[in-house]
């Protein structure tokens, strides 16, 4: 069936949406895209603030009136494009209605959700579907989680050996003045959310991981809770995203359908100072607690600003602060020069080779997630001769592994590249 669009924004009012119409400027200047969501008045308003920021006309944009509540204006919006780029969360309360349409369409969809229990729970639930359908679900196509997932191939790509481990610490430096605000309420929603239902994962990996997978040695210890990174001495702690999580699926599933033996992962990130991790820990000591409980769940949403010492706000952060923000995931990757018969089989030597990989760019909340987003989604529709299976609902990592997006993500801002290889 004939599409009216290749790539439809849902969600393109929102301040991750915007972003994503902004980049999409160039990067889908080859193709029929347009925009949706609820108000046809907000998505005129974001056509007109976003061409005027790019000084480009984009009057003649489709816009498509589809609402998360009315999932036959969902199933509409799917007709109409070959791919869904899905902006609207949280995805926990809003993202499964989209996947449902997309299903019940053909319609391929990515999103940049970092919310495990909605990554994984719709995996459980939509993964043999989509394959069925022939159709291709993507999630945590932003800074959660493609640094990590495709760095992490990245890094293996280029080891010629087999990789044993990797450890990942994300650092972040902003030029000019700091300001307050930097995270998107958007984000913060999302996370009180997420953080709520963490219960939910175990039972949720239970069903979804029933195969056990090989016992891979040496372990990769996790290292102290609080503790100086081997790159650069910053002081660093583990990580709380979805990238370690992300990582993890994408190993089971290489191992699952190419039966390649898959590595160990930890991530941490790491801080300017002792005092700014003073600070983050005591905003996620207070998080933490306050999350567990309806009241506090409620304080944490209504006063976004206060509980996060002001580092959310409901504007989001300045172009210029965006801008000014750079971002770099260092990993550390270690194992073996030679290959074994078997995934299952064990080494009997310490790792022998290690290399040391890094993935940078700027704006990584919003300008680089938006950038990865939408070429996520070309790339399904240039690239899926490239892609495994017939479809599915896969991680980063496990899709685009065997296509072009790294060299298309390194035109566009990301900067891949190998630091150093040598022998242990």
């Amino acid at each position: 069936m004939a599409r009216k669009l290749d790539v439809i924004i849902f969600g393109a009012s929102g301040f991750t949406g915007k972003y994503a119409v902004l980049e999409s400027i160039k990067l889908l200047a080859d193709m029929r895209w347009g925009i949706a969501g609820r108000s046809q008045n907000k998505l005129q308003n974001v056509l007109k603030e976003i061409g005027d920021k790019a000084n480009t006309d984009l009057s003649h944009v489709p816009i498509v009136l589809a609402d998360v509540d009315n999932q036959d204006s969902l199933n509409k919006m799917a007709r109409d494009a070959r791919v869904i780029v899905n902006c609207c969360g949280p995805y926990r309360l809003y993202g499964e209605p989209v996947l449902k349409a997309c299903l019940a369409e053909r319609t391929h969809h990515v999103d940049v959700s970092g919310e495990p229990q909605f990554l994984e729970g719709m995996q459980l639930k939509y993964h043999e579907a989509a394959k069925e359908k022939g159709i291709y679900m993507i999630s945590a196509c932003g800074f959660d989680s493609i640094p990590a997932d495709m760095g992490t191939v990245f890094l293996e790509q280029q080891f010629d050996g087999v990789v044993n481990s990797v450890e990942s610490y994300i650092v972040s430096k902003q030029k000019g003045r700091r300001e307050l605000g930097a995270i998107h309420y958007g984000t913060w929603a999302s996370a009180v959310h997420a953080i709520a239902n963490m219960d939910e994962v175990g039972q949720i990996r239970r069903k979804l991981f029933e195969k056990k997978l090989p016992d891979v040695k040496p372990k990769l210890k996790e290292r102290p809770t609080l503790h100086r990174s081997d790159n650069g001495n910053k002081w660093s702690l583990p990580f709380q995203g979805a990238d370690r999580s992300c990582v993890a699926r994408t190993q089971r599933f290489f191992f699952e359908t190419e039966n390649k033996r898959p590595l160990q992962m930890r991530a941490y990130i790491s801080f300017g100072g002792i005092a700014e991790v003073i600070a983050v820990s005591f905003v996620g000591a207070v998080f933490w607690l306050m999350v567990k409980t309806n009241f506090g769940r409620r304080m944490l949403l209504n006063h976004p600003r206060i509980f996060s010492l002001g580092m959310v706000s409901h504007e989001g952060p300045s172009d210029e602060a965006m801008n000014n923000t750079e971002f770099a995931l260092y990993f550390e990757g270690r194992g073996w020069e030679e290959k074994l018969a078997s995934p299952e089989d064990n080494y009997t030597t310490p790792p022998n080779k290690v290399i040391r990989t890094k993935v940078a760019g700027t704006n990584p909340g919003y300008g680089a997630t938006c950038v990865a987003l939408v070429l996520c989604a070309k790339t399904i529709l240039k690239e899926s001769d490239k892609m495994p299976l017939s479809g599915g609902y896969l991680t980063p990592g496990a899709a685009f592994a065997k296509t072009n997006l790294i060299d298309e993500l390194c035109k566009n801002g990301f900067k891949f590249e190998v630091l150093s290889q040598s022998k242990l």
